[in-house]
């Protein structure tokens, strides 16, 4: 982050301390009071004591926690079970295995059946177009997963079967996944924004038997006909000799057709009006959703999966262009994610949680669906984004639903910035208890824009730092118990062991620094030392590479591939990907050999829609190379076209 060492301790409260310097790290806040009274973790000691029991006593600590789920049958052998080192054979991981459960049983029947959560309103879903609304309780939620789980069996769906899944954040996506994991088939969610060549890249990879998708979607002021991408990718498919055989279709913009507004099994009619979307259809593929949901039952019993069992594949791009099935199980993703809920967000039973980003993520996957649900929570389903109609839609929301906890992105809040601090303060906002951030490390300038505009000074922010390949958060703060500093996830998550290694594979102990500014190579690495529930288990139709990916430079130890910095004090600082780490100084400082031999100047970096640089693109661009393989996440492709058409423009 290149801000200065010097730190000061915290004031009393939220507080922090003014820092002798102009650096973010020598300032550091102390959770609220008044949020560290009523908070599951009260102290820091406190995250201490069950941090050290979660490492030492990792089986005991997480069989604890797995007492609060039901299973069908108990777990006969090991609890955990894994091997980290290539050297010593296969790499695999095991919790639990043997034990039978199911996930969609877990959040949606113990729910409504067990904890009379039935009349509890599980998401409130709030449409692209302001006054689009609707909400759904844990009862209905049941009742249409059990409806499109039965519709999915006789349309062939078995246990272990793969379904790709294309919409919009619209309710019928989380009965659709929930569907999936209730009869035990795959799920593979692919966001609604990629292209159709990236759908069917992902159909083919899983070879998919069932593609669920949308007619069309605004975003903002676009209008997207996704049954027109869908029918692309699908015809791509058939032409690379892998026909899909079902496609069911939700009507979302041509919802009112149906004069269904009023039923809480759909989302009501959309008020804007639309021109006339021509929906292409496929007879003997195509299917509407709202007919065969009227044909099905509303009782269906779940399928019971081994812990170790697959639960879903999600796609993340490669450094080689070729995305990566990343797959999470049953068991140990269900522990991991509901237990980061509760903790990291402090939940309890009266909040109203929003998590904007898009369910196509990991993100939207853990705290949006899983993470929230298991824990009988009320959350906020948002279909648009941040600045339609205006700016001020997010704080809107916020007040309309009394948002207590909210999880955003780095890359919304930078945004949201450049309108100034008067679109947000115009709001209460009072019901606002902790705020979050996700995707990327958040600078401590919009960190403290954050903490002092948003937050008005009083919530705890809590700076996630995870993976796909996590399947939850690995560094965090816990809002009543960590002193806070702008830029730093903190500390580790229970179950969580980190290292930071330099290049020979050595660890570092205590303060690690000075290495990344005397060198270009990989100086420090954060890696995990042993398993946590929710690790991926491999690469779908790939260990080998899992293996490579993640293993094979440090034998024993999970590589995150992250840059990371470790402070006096114990704090992690996530500094950026290692592989391509530059550290521009003058010619007097960094020698001859590491000059680079051009600089080119750029308007701007080509990024994922969450923020995180394409490196790999970047090689390519600087070898001149236009064969950039899967370009699906890139958030402003002109970008890549101008840094392409300007790279001879380069100084000396």
């Amino acid at each position: 982050m290149g801000l200065p060492e010097e730190r000061v301790r915290s004031g009393s409260g939220s507080r922090g301390q003014e820092e002798a310097g102009a650096g973010g790290r020598a300032r550091s806040w102390s959770p609220p009071p008044e949020v560290s009274r009523s908070a599951h973790v009260p102290s820091l000691q406190r995250y201490r004591e069950l941090h050290r029991r979660s490492v030492e006593e990792p089986r005991e600590f997480w069989g604890d926690i797995a007492k609060e789920f039901y299973w069908k049958t108990p777990c006969p052998g090991p609890f955990l079970r894994y091997n980290f080192d290539v050297t010593k054979g296969k790499i695999f991981i095991e919790w639990m295995k043997g034990a039978t459960t199911n996930i969609c049983y877990n959040v949606l029947d113990r729910n409504v059946h067990e904890k009379k959560l039935g009349d509890k309103v599980a998401f409130y879903w709030e449409g692209n177009e302001p006054g689009e609304t609707t909400q759904i309780t844990y009862h209905q939620l049941l009742v249409q997963v059990c409806q499109f789980s039965n519709v999915l069996r006789k349309q062939g769906i078995q246990k272990g079967d793969r379904v790709a899944i294309y919409m919009p954040m619209i309710p019928e996506l989380v009965v659709a996944m929930l569907a999936c994991a209730r009869i035990g088939a795959l799920h593979s969610i692919v966001f609604a924004g990629f292209s159709s060549e990236s759908l069917c890249e992902r159909i083919l990879d899983s070879s998919c038997s069932l593609l669920i998708t949308t007619d069309a979607f605004y975003r903002g002021e676009k209008l997207v006909n996704l049954k027109e991408l869908a029918d692309e990718a699908l015809q791509k498919c058939q032409e690379k000799g892998f026909p899909v055989r079902c496609c069911i279709v939700v009507k979302h913009l041509g919802r009112a057709e149906l004069g269904m507004g009023d039923s809480t099994s759909q989302s009501p009619p959309i008020k804007r009006s639309c021109p006339d979307v021509q929906i292409s259809w496929n007879q003997g593929i195509d299917l509407w959703w709202h007919e065969l949901m009227q044909e099905a039952g509303d009782e269906c019993e779940p399928e019971w999966c081994d812990a170790e069992d697959p639960l879903f594949i999600l796609y993340t791009s490669g450094s080689t262009g070729k995305p990566k099935g990343v797959v999470h199980t049953v068991g140990g993703y269900m522990l991991y994610v509901a237990t980061t809920f509760k903790y990291v967000f402090d939940f309890h039973a009266e909040d109203v949680f929003w998590c904007t980003a898009d369910i196509g993520w990991i993100t939207g996957h853990s705290y949006v669906t899983y993470g929230p649900l298991a824990n009988g929570a009320t959350s906020v389903l948002f279909e648009g984004i941040p600045t339609y109609p205006d700016v001020n839609r997010l704080w809107s929301i916020v007040d309309k639903y009394k948002v207590t906890k909210f999880y955003t992105a780095p890359t919304a809040i930078r945004l949201l910035m450049k309108f100034g601090d008067e679109p947000v303060t115009k709001h209460s906002r009072a019901s606002l208890q902790v705020l979050g951030t996700v995707g990327e490390p958040i600078n401590p300038e919009a960190w403290l824009w954050y903490h002092r505009v948003v937050g008005a000074q009083r919530c705890p922010i809590v700076d996630t730092f995870w993976q796909t390949e996590t399947g939850g958060h690995m560094l965090t703060p816990l809002p009543g118990a960590t002193p806070m500093k702008p830029g730093s996830a903190t500390f580790p998550f229970f179950g969580v062991a980190p290292a930071i290694l330099n290049e020979s594979g050595e660890e570092l102990e205590g303060e690690a620094e000075g290495y990344l500014l005397l060198r270009t190579e990989t100086s420090w690495l954060e890696v995990f030392k042993q398993p946590w529930p929710g690790i991926m288990r491999t690469v779908y139709g790939n260990h080998e590479r899992f293996e490579t990916t993640y293993f094979k430079k440090f034998p024993g130890y999970y590589v995150t591939g992250d840059g990371c910095q470790r402070d006096q004090d114990g704090y992690y600082w996530i500094t950026g990907r290692i592989d391509d780490m530059l550290n521009v100084s003058v010619r007097e400082k960094i020698g001859p050999i590491a000059t680079p031999d051009y600089i080119q100047n750029a308007p701007g970096l080509p990024k994922t829609r969450s923020g995180k640089i394409m490196r790999r693109v970047l090689r390519k661009i600087a070898q001149n190379d236009h064969d950039l393989g899967d370009m699906s996440t890139v958030a402003d492709p002109s970008v890549i076209s101008h840094l392409f058409s300007h790279r001879c423009l380069t100084i000396q």
